[in-house]
C-alpha cells in the first residue's frame, strides 16, 4: 500500500515541480496568437474553453490504454509501478508536452509535418507514412474490441457492430470540433476519471492489500519470465500510463483548440499526469483483486481477457454503477479515442498533400479509404494487430522525443532532458523488435546489445550534433 500512494504522490508532486521546469525551458508565450484564433475555420481550427479541452484530450489519449496496458503489466508485480512514475513523468509528460506545444507553434501542424521541420524531409516522409499506418491500427483495434465486447453483452453479430461503430466513425470524423466532440466527449472523460476514483477509494479503504516493492518484489514476476523479460517487454506493454507515441497525432488535435499557450502544461502534460494516476489505479487493481500478483497470473493463465477483469474488478468494487462505468470504460472510451485517431489519420494526409478540409466532400474523399482499410484490418487477429501497434506506437515516441530535443538544441534551449529519454526509448524499440516473435526473434541477449548499442549511437549523434551547433555560434 505505501508503495502504491507514495507513487501516486510522486506523479501529483511531479505536475506541479517537474511540469513547471518543463514549460520553463520551453518557454511560452502567453502573448503569441494561437492557431485556433488564426486559422479558425469552425471545423478543426475552433478555440474550446480549458476544461473541455483538457477532459477531452484526457479521453483521446486514454481509451483502453491506462487500463488494458496496466492490467496487463501487472503480471510483472509491483515493478510496474516503477515504470509507470518514471515513465510518466521523465518520458511521457514531455512526450505529450512537447508534441502539443510544437503543434500550436507551427500552426496546428500534425506532428510528422513537425518532425520532417527538425530531422529532415526524409523523417517526414516516413512520419507521414508511419503516423497514418499507426492511426489506422488504432482506429481498428478501437473498432475491433469494443465490438468483440458488445457481441458478447448483446449477442449482436460482430460484423454488424462493426458497422454501426464504422458510421459513427464516419460522423464523428466529419462534424466540427466542437459540434461533437468537444460536448460528448468530456462527459465520457468524467466517466472514466470516476471510475479510476471510484476503484481507488475502494483500495485505500476496502478490504484489499495491495503489494509492497520490498527486495524479494523487485523482480519478475509474471508467469513465463523467460519468455517475457522485463526489458523489453514492460516498456511496450505499458505504453499508454507511461510514454505513448499515439498521444503525439491527438495531442495536434486539441493544439488546434488552444486558446493560450499558458494552458499548454496543464492540457498536455496534465492529462498525462491523469492518465498516469488512472494507470497506477488499474495497476494495484489487478494484483490486489484476485489476492495477489500469482493469482492475477493464474487468471491469465486461464483465459480471461483484460476486458473480462475490468467488468469483474467494475461489478464487485463499485456494484451497478460500476457496472456501467466498466461497459463505459471498456467501450465509449475506445469507441472515442478510435474516431480520433481516425481523424488525425484525416488531418495527417490533408497537411501531406495541402488538401483543404473546409467540405464535407473534401473531408469524405479522404477519410472513406481510410475507413475502408480498417474495417479490412478488423478482420485480422486482434492479437497481431495489437502487437505491432505496441511497437510502432513506442517508435513514434521515440521519434517524437528526439525532434523535441532538435527543436530545443536549434532554439538555443536545454535539451538533454529529453534526449535522455529518447536515447532510452531507443533502446526499447530496437530490443523489441529484434527479439519479440512479430519481429525478428534473436535471442534475448543478441537483442538487447543491439539496442543498447542503438541507444549509445543516437546519443553519439545527438552530442555532435550540439556541439556543431555551438561551434556555428561561435
Amino acid at each position: 500500500m505505501i508503495t502504491f500512494i507514495i507513487s501516486i504522490s510522486v506523479l501529483v508532486a511531479a505536475y506541479f515541480i517537474y511540469g513547471r521546469y518543463v514549460e520553463k525551458k520551453f518557454g511560452v508565450d502567453p502573448n503569441r496568437e494561437t492557431p485556433a484564433y488564426s486559422k479558425n475555420d469552425g471545423v478543426d481550427f475552433v478555440p474550446l474553453k480549458p476544461g473541455k479541452i483538457f477532459l477531452i484530450q484526457f479521453l483521446n489519449i486514454a481509451g483502453l490504454g491506462p487500463i488494458f496496458g496496466a492490467i496487463a503489466g501487472a503480471l510483472w508485480g509491483p515493478v510496474a509501478f516503477i515504470w509507470i512514475v518514471i515513465g510518466c513523468i521523465f518520458m511521457g509528460s514531455v512526450h505529450d508536452y512537447f508534441s502539443g506545444m510544437l503543434s500550436v507553434r507551427h500552426g496546428g501542424a500534425s506532428i510528422p509535418e513537425v518532425v520532417g521541420k527538425y530531422l529532415g524531409i526524409p523523417a517526414q516522409y516516413f512520419m507521414r507514412l508511419f503516423a497514418v499506418v499507426l492511426l489506422v491500427l488504432v482506429g481498428a483495434v478501437f473498432m475491433k474490441g469494443p465490438a468483440t465486447i458488445l457481441n458478447g453483452i448483446t449477442g449482436v453479430n460482430v460484423n454488424t457492430l462493426l458497422l454501426i461503430i464504422f458510421a459513427y466513425y464516419l460522423l464523428a470524423t466529419m462534424v466540427p470540433v466542437d459540434k461533437l466532440i468537444g460536448k460528448v466527449y468530456p462527459v465520457f472523460g468524467v466517466s472514466l476519471l470516476v471510475m479510476a476514483f471510484g476503484i481507488l477509494a475502494v483500495l485505500l479503504f476496502g478490504n484489499y492489500t495491495l503489494p509492497d516493492l520490498v527486495p524479494e518484489s523487485i523482480s519478475n514476476m509474471h508467469y513465463s519470465p523467460d519468455n517475457y523479460p522485463i526489458f523489453p517487454l514492460l516498456f511496450i506493454t505499458i505504453a499508454c500510463g507511461a510514454i505513448s507515441g499515439f498521444h503525439s497525432t491527438q495531442s495536434p488535435l486539441m493544439a488546434r483548440c488552444l486558446p493560450n499557450e499558458s494552458m499548454g502544461r496543464k492540457i498536455f502534460f496534465g492529462a498525462m499526469i491523469a492518465e498516469g494516476i488512472v494507470a497506477l489505479i488499474w495497476a494495484a487493481a489487478a494484483m490486489a483483486f484476485f489476492g495477489g500478483v500469482k493469482e492475477l497470473n493464474e487468471v491469465s493463465l486461464s483465459g480471461k481477457n483484460a476486458a473480462w477483469i475490468v467488468n469483474e474488478i467494475c461489478n464487485t468494487m463499485l456494484g451497478k454503477i460500476g457496472g456501467l462505468l466498466a461497459l463505459i470504460g471498456v467501450v465509449a472510451a475506445p469507441i472515442t479515442s478510435g474516431d480520433t485517431a481516425f481523424r488525425s489519420a484525416r488531418l495527417t494526409i490533408a497537411d501531406s498533400f495541402k488538401l483543404p478540409q473546409d467540405t464535407l466532400k473534401r473531408r469524405l474523399l479522404v477519410t472513406i479509404p481510410l475507413f475502408v482499410i480498417g474495417l479490412i484490418l478488423t478482420q485480422t487477429d486482434f492479437g497481431i494487430i495489437w502487437r505491432y501497434f505496441g511497437w510502432a506506437n513506442q517508435t513514434l515516441a521515440t521519434i517524437v522525443l528526439w525532434t523535441a530535443a532538435v527543436y530545443m538544441l536549434q532554439h538555443k534551449k536545454k535539451s538533454t532532458f529529453i534526449a535522455l529519454p529518447a536515447a532510452f526509448m531507443t533502446a526499447v524499440v530496437v530490443s523489441y523488435i529484434l527479439v519479440a516473435p512479430e519481429g525478428f526473434g534473436l535471442e534475448k541477449q543478441y537483442g538487447t546489445i543491439a539496442g543498447v548499442s542503438a541507444s549509445l549511437i543516437s546519443l553519439v549523434l545527438y552530442f555532435r550534433y550540439k556541439w556543431k551547433r555551438k561551434q556555428e555560434e561561435l
